[in-house]
């Protein structure tokens, strides 16, 4: 071993003494020197090129987004929160409805209403460094463009919540340096301008967070949190952030429902609990909750949060939403198009034009977050649906032929009995409740603003009686015939009343109580030339052709293209507001995101009738429901107010309407068939009365709800210019004292303008006779014993009412007491000539009986003894005579006052058997005489044969 080592520090020396060398020392300076000079050229290549390599990336960065512009504040603002977002729909007060349906559900929430755990839940997740960074990571920035050069199978991301962002809300999703350059630019730009707050805001509203309870798409965490866990956003707990953090990555893989609104199986659901768990460890290692929290969350049981699927809006309120949504657009379309520089009117004209501003408007209205408020009170429009439901009376459903407009085959369809009707604010316009039908899954049509059908006769009011009025032709104590008009539909007079009777002389007022017929197009005849359609008009008729203003049938409800029930109910506000019509509307006012105000509703009272009209009008309506077509509902109802209203019938009954007002709203009902059918049925009661039964049950559920609103304590008040007149009930004019004598003076009210101020000259004193059963007027030659005296209808009067037209017989009112004494005169019977045909003669103990003579005019009998008259009588009562002992005949007497030949004689009393003895042989002889007659004749004929 020392030999060894005395060996190598021997070598050692050596080795050492070659460095002592000169020559070698030479060599190795040189050796050295070029060696580091080689090190210096290298760092300084290293350097040159590391700059160049920068100037180069540099450069291309700068080529990258050199068409990107320098977006200012306000611009990159607007990008940024402009997302789609779900618009909400209101009830009255700010009742929250329900969302417009959309494809994408989404609420906008401030970030100060959103859980904290959520907020750290989703930087621990997706953005550690978010308070730290300025957009960007470079670190994470180098690793994704690496990733992406070589195409690496393993993607960690790259994106801060800032540049997700702006890849959402400014860029595209396109894969590409150009993109990611503009996206690295516009993320450090973006935290220049705003706060990390801001951002984060922008962020938890921009995210998908898949599907919640119905299977609609979600956006943002508000409506994740409501969606997914029923519950708002600030009220999420650490298990419920967790999960919803985890959502954006895959947001339908991670997502608990369906697109059928289901809850996955079991496995379905664990890759979202699995990614719950991921969130929960980067929150524990990030600091953000505790070891004990963790392992609280870990162990929560977040499946039992999944809410079950919930109702939309269009589930729970279908005629509702329809109807507000429809509504909404058309507002949304008309603020566009005015914006544009379009008017309404060029709009509604213009189909290619309105299809487009109302695509566009259903676009805003579906995106733009509106906040939609209406007049409907929530409480009352849900007590009148379930009251629709439970009534029990509309009739039975009918199985109708229709062709199915896929195949164009027939099929048979079972229709029930639907139902509309509309609650209206009188002084507002505001539409507080509505029933648009009976089931809107099997019928989608509402009832209510939509379907239009024939008014029948509530149409009487609106376009005959107050128009009239307005005009000075007619009034409460106005007095019609109703009678023949003289006009025929075929064989048939028309139109005719319910009853199929005429009525006489009758006022307006009790002819619209009783809704005739007959009556209403009298009064239209003295007004259709000034076209009292225009009135309509005026009251929102919307979709009223030429016939409409020069047809008759109009008066009737018969309009060709019908009327919605929510025109016809509206156009009667019109009473009730002093003659004003208020347009009825539903959307009260449309607010954006921000809460300013877009759209506001105005009220715009249009002028339609002076409020004498309306006030007299309303006074006439309030008989419908005192004596009138709707007597029987005051004792269907709870309460009692001022009502004042119409009810109607259209042809062959297949629509049953009634309107009524008081001071405060107005309510209408229709019923029938989708297609027109008779609502008569067998077993089901009057049609009529089961419209009238369902409007109060609708009313009545409205007055629980608001008392004060459906009866108040204000009745309808009586406006100057009207007057109390007394009027004679035949002719309407100033009472005569003919008429006072006759009981037929009545007072009424009256428009001051137009009293009347004629008096009447509508009865004579004079003599008549009854034949058959009818009253004629006497001939000068009428013998007096046959003649009454009485008052009688002056044919002058008739004949200036009737045009010659009318029976006079109908004029007088049947059934009434007061026209007894009055005498309607028919047309005057002239002399022919003739004298009237005998009778025969018989004896019943001590009276004298006979039948009536066959000639037509004959006014009476006169029984002769002797030779003289002993008595007569007319020839409408018994044809008996009571008589003495002698012997009788009879003779006829006619209205002109020839008499027939005598009767066979009788003899009354002791003598009786020898009249009958001379009788019966005067008979026999006579008989004895035909029978040699016969056989005379017999042979001749024999002597003929021969």
């Amino acid at each position: 071993m020392g030999e060894k080592m005395t060996r190598l520090l021997e070598r050692l020396k050596e080795s050492l003494a070659i460095f002592q060398n000169k020559k070698v020392q030479k060599n190795s300076r040189i050796t050295i020197g070029v060696i580091w000079n080689l090190l210096l050229i290298l760092f300084i290549v290293i350097v040159v090129g590391g700059f160049f390599a920068g100037g180069v990336a540099a450069g291309y960065f700068a080529a990258l987004v050199k068409d990107e512009p320098v977006r200012p504040y306000n611009e990159m603002k607007k990008d940024i929160y402009n997302y789609e977002e779900t618009s909400q729909l209101y009830f009255a007060n700010k009742v929250y409805l329900g969302k417009v349906k959309s494809d994408l559900d989404r609420e906008e929430v401030k970030i100060k209403d959103v859980s904290q755990f959520l907020k750290d839940a989703l930087i621990a997740t997706e953005d550690k460094y978010f308070y730290e960074h300025n957009g960007v990571v470079p670190k994470a920035l180098f690793r994704a463009v690496f990733q992406e050069v070589t195409n690496s199978s393993t993607q960690t991301g790259g994106s801060t919540l800032t540049q997700q962002i702006i890849k959402n809300q400014v860029l595209t999703n396109e894969v590409s340096f150009d993109r990611k350059a503009k996206e690295v630019l516009l993320a450090l730009r973006l935290e220049k301008f705003f706060k990390k707050d801001e951002i984060l805001e922008a962020y938890l509203n921009v995210s998908t967070f898949g599907r919640n309870s119905s299977g609609q798409n979600i956006a943002g965490v508000e409506s994740a949190a409501k969606g997914i866990f029923g519950v708002p956003a600030k009220k999420l707990n650490l298990a419920q952030s967790a999960f919803i953090a985890g959502l954006p990555q895959s947001p339908f893989m991670y997502t608990p429902f369906t697109n059928g609104g289901k809850l996955k199986s079991k496995d379905g659901l664990e890759p979202g609990i699995n990614r719950m768990k991921l969130v929960l460890s980067r929150m524990l290692d990030n600091g953000y909750i505790s070891e004990k929290q963790y392992k609280d969350a870990m162990n929560y049981n977040i499946v039992k949060d999944f809410i079950k699927p919930q109702k939309s809006p269009r589930e729970k309120y279908p005629w509702l939403t329809y109807e507000i949504e429809d509504r909404a657009r058309n507002i949304v379309a008309i603020m566009l198009a005015q914006k544009d520089g379009y008017k309404e009117k060029e709009l509604n004209k213009n189909k290619k034009l309105y299809d487009k501003y109302t695509t566009l408007a259903d676009r805003n209205i579906r995106q733009n977050g509106y906040n939609i408020h209406t007049t409907i009170d929530k409480k009352i429009y849900d007590k009148m649906q379930k009251a629709k439901d439970e009534f029990d009376g509309y009739g039975p459903n009918k199985t109708v032929t229709k062709i199915d407009p896929k195949t164009g085959e027939e099929k048979s369809v079972t229709e029930p009995v639907q139902i509309g009707g509309i609650l209206i604010e009188n002084k507002t316009g505001k539409i507080l409740s509505f029933v648009g039908g009976r089931d809107f899954k099997k019928e989608q049509l509402n009832h209510a603003t939509q379907a239009r059908r024939p008014n029948g006769s509530t149409m009487k009011p609106l376009l005959v009686y107050a128009p009239a009025m307005e005009m000075g032709v007619t009034a409460p104590g106005t007095v019609i015939a109703d009678s023949d008009t003289g006009i025929r539909s075929g064989s048939r007079a028309w139109p005719t009343n319910y009853s199929g009777r005429y009525y006489g002389l009758v006022t307006t007022r009790e002819a619209l109580a009783k809704s005739h017929n007959v009556t209403a197009v009298k009064v239209y005849q003295r007004t259709i030339n000034q076209k009292p359609a225009k009135y309509l008009k005026k009251m929102g008729f919307s979709d009223l052709v030429p016939g409409d203003y020069e047809n008759l049938a109009t008066a009737l409800g018969g309009l060709t293209n019908g009327v919605t029930v929510e025109e016809n109910v509206n156009a009667f506000t019109t009473f009730a507001n002093d003659g004003k019509f208020v347009d009825a509307y539903l959307i009260d006012k449309i607010t954006d995101k921000n809460g300013k105000v877009i759209y506001k509703h105005k009220t715009k009272p249009v002028n339609v009738f002076s409020s004498q009209t309306s006030y007299l009008m309303l006074d006439m309506m309030r008989d419908v429901f005192r004596y009138g077509t709707a007597a029987s509902v005051p004792s269907m109802l709870k309460f009692s107010a001022d009502w004042a209203g119409k009810t109607g019938t259209s042809n062959d009954y297949k629509d049953s309407w009634i309107v009524a007002s008081n001071p405060k709203v107005t309510f209408g009902t229709w019923i029938g068939y989708d297609t027109p059918s008779s609502l008569e049925a067998v077993g089901y009661g009057d049609y009529n009365i089961r419209n009238y039964r369902i409007w109060s049950k609708l009313i009545n559920t409205a007055y629980d709800i608001n008392p004060k609103l459906i009866d108040p304590d204000e009745r309808f008040k009586m406006p100057s210019g009207i007057v109390q007149r007394s009027f004679c009930a035949i002719s309407g004019m100033l009472p005569s004292k003919g008429c006072a004598n006759a009981g037929l003076v009545k007072t009424d009210l009256f428009n001051s303008k137009y009293v009347p101020t004629q008096t009447d000259n509508s009865l004579i004193q004079g003599k008549y006779v009854i034949i058959h059963g009818k009253k004629y007027l006497a001939l000068n030659s009428t013998p007096a014993e046959f003649a009454q005296s009485g008052l009688i209808l002056n044919p002058d009067f008739v004949k200036k009412l009737s045009n010659g037209n009318i029976d006079p017989g109908q004029l007088i009112p049947p059934n009434d007491p007061l026209w007894k004494k009055i005498l309607a005169p028919q047309d005057k019977i002239s002399d022919d000539g003739k004298a009237p045909a005998s009778i025969k003669l018989n004896a019943s103990g001590n009276k004298l009986v006979w039948q009536g003579s066959k000639s037509p005019d004959v006014i009476g009998y006169r029984i002769y003894s002797g030779g003289k008259k002993v008595g007569s009588i007319p020839a409408d009562n018994n044809l008996s005579y009571s008589v003495g002992n002698g012997n009788y005949y009879v003779v006829a007497v006619d209205i002109a006052g020839k008499q027939s030949g005598p009767s066979n004689e009788v003899k009354i009393g002791a003598n009786t058997s020898k009249v009958e003895k001379k009788n019966k042989s005067k008979n026999e002889n006579t008989k004895e005489a035909k029978e040699k007659d016969k056989n005379r004749t017999k042979d001749k004929n024999n002597k003929k044969k021969s």
